[in-house]
C-alpha cells in the first residue's frame, strides 16, 4: 500500500486558490443545513428512500471515476456514500470536485436510493466544500481507491488527537463512552440525593492527598498558590457548613511523573455524606460501578485487557496486612516495629533505605505484591494509620486506619475513609505530618489551620470517597493506558 502521508501540500494549496477563483471559498461559508446524520440516513432507508436528504462531513474515502465520482462521507454517527454525476450537478458544480482532497468537509443534497451493489448513496443534486483540509491526512491506496487506514505512531496519536480522533473510529468511541460514563456518574449521584457544589483550584493551602502541588504567583493577592491536588478539605468545611450529601467532579493537579497509569492533571470525584461511615461507602461503590456498568453494557460484567470483569456485589473484603501475608509471605506481627518491617522489606528484595515508616513500608510491598493480583472486585481495608492522616483510627487497633481502597483488574480506582471529625486528633496528625515535611518528606500532609477551625465548630460522622474518573474510564473502555482515556494526555512539548 503506497502511502500520500507527505503529500506535498502546495497541491493542496493550489485547490484552495482554484475554489476561490471559481467564487466557492469553503472558509466564506458560515453555515449549512443537513437534514440528516449518516447513520440515520442509512438505517432509516425504507423510509427515506427516493426522498430528498442533506448530508455533511469529512471525506474519508473519495474515487474518482471521470464524469461521475464516489466519496465517503463520516459525521460522528457514521460514514454514508455520495455520488456526484456532472450530467446531475452541471459542469460548474462538477468542477468543485477536481478540488477534493480526502479531509476536505463537504455537503451533499441529493435523492436517497442504493447503488448497483446495494449501497446506500446520496444521489447529489448540489455540492458545497466547507472546508479545505490543507495537510494531507494519513492514506494509502487500493485498487484506485484513496482510503485512510489510520494513525500508527502512537505519540503522533496522543500528540495530534484532533487527527487520530479523524482516523481511529475506536478512539472517537472510547471518548463518546467516557461521555456516557461521566454523566451515569452524576446521574446515579443525583438519583441518592447528592448535591453537585465547587471549591477552588487555586488554593493556599494544597491538602486532602499525599502529593506535591503546582505553585503558582497570584500578582494581585502578593501571594503564592497552588493548583489543588485533592478536593477534600473544602468539602467537608461545606459538611461542616450543614450539607449533608456533595460531591465534586473536577480537575486535580498533582506533580509527579507519567505512566500508563498517571497523567499530572486528572478528574477526580469526591463525595462526603454525613452520618455514614467506611461500610456505608463500600456499598456506595459497589451500587455505583453497577450502574455505570448497566448503563454502559446492560450488565454487570465486561472485558478489560482479555480478563472478564464481573462487578456483581458484593465485592471481595482485603485486609491489607492479609493480603501481605497471602501474597508475600510475610506476617502481621512483622510489622510491630519499623526495624523488623525493614527487614521485611529487605528480604523481599525492595529497597528500604529512603523507607522510615511502617505505612510506608506496607504501601510498597502492597504495590510490588498484592496490587498485581486484585483482578476482580476487591476492597482492601485496615490501611497504617500514619500514611492516612485523614481517616478514623480503628478503635480495636489505633494503628490502622478506617480506609478503604478499591481495586479491579489491578488498577487502583479510589480512596475511602470513615472521616476524621475530632479536632484534636486531625490537630495531632497534622503536627506529625509537618514532622515528616521537615524531614525532607515533599508528599507530607501540610498545616491547615482553617480547616481544623472549621472541625472545632462540629462535624458530623462522615463517610468519604474519591474515584479516579481517568481510571475508571480506562476499565470500562478497555483502554490499556490512561492517555487512551483522556482527550490530552500530559506530553512533553515539541521542540
Amino acid at each position: 500500500m503506497a502511502t500520500e502521508e507527505h503529500e506535498p501540500v502546495e497541491h493542496r494549496l493550489e485547490k484552495l486558490r482554484m475554489l476561490r477563483r471559481q467564487g466557492a471559498d469553503p472558509f466564506a461559508i458560515e453555515r449549512y443545513d443537513r437534514t440528516h446524520m449518516a447513520e440515520e440516513a442509512v438505517s432509516n432507508f425504507d423510509q427515506l428512500e427516493g426522498k430528498e436528504v442533506s448530508v455533511a462531513g469529512r471525506i474519508v474515502s473519495f474515487r474518482p471515476m471521470g464524469k461521475a465520482s464516489f466519496a465517503h462521507v463520516q459525521d460522528p454517527s457514521g460514514r454514508i456514500q455520495v455520488y456526484v454525476k456532472a450530467e446531475t450537478v452541471g459542469p460548474e458544480t462538477y468542477s468543485l470536485v477536481e478540488a477534493l482532497d480526502i479531509g476536505d468537509i463537504i455537503g451533499a443534497r441529493g435523492d436517497l436510493g442504493r447503488t448497483k451493489t446495494g449501497e446506500v448513496t446520496v444521489f447529489a443534486k448540489s455540492l458545497q466544500v466547507l472546508a479545505k483540509s490543507l495537510l494531507p491526512i494519513p492514506i494509502g491506496k487500493r485498487k484506485g481507491e484513496r482510503e485512510w487506514y489510520g494513525l500508527q505512531d502512537v505519540e503522533q496519536r496522543y500528540r495530534q488527537r484532533y487527527l487520530d480522533l479523524i482516523v481511529n473510529p475506536e478512539v472517537r468511541e472510547t471518548m463518546v463512552k467516557r461521555s456516557r460514563i461521566i454523566r451515569a456518574v452524576r446521574e446515579f449521584l443525583h438519583q441518592e440525593g447528592f448535591m453537585e457544589v465547587e471549591t477552588p483550584v487555586l488554593q493556599a493551602v494544597a491538602g486532602g492527598a499525599a502529593a506535591r502541588p503546582f505553585t503558582t504567583y497570584y500578582n494581585a493577592l502578593d501571594h503564592w498558590f497552588h493548583l489543588r491536588i485533592s478536593l477534600e478539605l473544602y468539602l467537608k468545611r461545606l459538611i461542616v457548613g450543614g450539607y449533608e450529601k456533595i460531591y465534586e467532579m473536577g480537575r486535580v493537579f498533582r506533580n509527579e511523573g507519567l505512566s500508563t497509569r498517571h497523567n499530572p492533571e486528572f478528574t477526580m470525584l469526591e463525595l462526603y455524606q454525613a452520618y455514614t461511615n467506611l461500610d456505608g461507602m463500600m456499598d456506595l461503590v459497589e451500587r455505583m460501578f453497577a450502574f455505570v456498568c448497566r448503563e454502559l453494557y446492560a450488565g454487570l460484567s465486561f472485558t478489560f485487557q482479555g480478563q472478564s470483569i464481573d462487578l456483581t456485589p458484593p465485592w471481595k473484603r482485603l485486609p491489607l496486612l492479609e493480603g501481605i501475608r497471602e501474597y508475600a509471605s510475610v506476617e502481621p506481627e512483622e510489622f510491630r516495629t519499623l526495624e523488623a518491617a525493614k527487614q521485611a522489606g529487605e528480604r523481599l528484595g525492595l529497597p528500604m533505605e529512603a523507607e522510615n515508616t511502617i505505612g510506608g513500608i506496607v504501601d510498597k510491598i502492597h504495590e510490588r505484591f498484592i496490587r498485581p493480583n486484585l483482578i476482580q472486585p476487591t476492597f482492601v481495608t485496615d490501611y497504617p494509620a500514619d500514611v492516612s492522616p485523614l481517616a478514623k483510627k480503628d478503635p480495636a487497633n489505633p494503628s490502622l486506619a478506617r480506609r478503604f481502597e478499591p481495586y479491579i483488574a489491578a488498577l487502583e480506582l479510589g480512596n475511602a475513609f470513615s472521616e476524621i471529625n475530632d479536632p484534636i486528633d486531625q490537630r495531632e496528625r497534622f503536627v506529625q505530618q509537618a514532622k515528616m515535611r521537615a524531614a525532607g518528606d515533599e508528599e507530607a500532609h501540610p498545616m491547615d489551620e482553617d480547616f481544623l477551625r472549621a472541625l472545632e465548630y462540629g462535624m458530623p460522622p462522615t463517610g468519604g470517597l474519591g474515584i479516579g474518573i481517568d481510571r475508571m474510564v480506562m476499565l470500562l473502555t478497555d483502554s490499556p493506558s490512561i492517555r487512551d482515556a483522556i482527550l490530552f494526555p500530559q506530553l512533553k512539548p515539541e521542540k
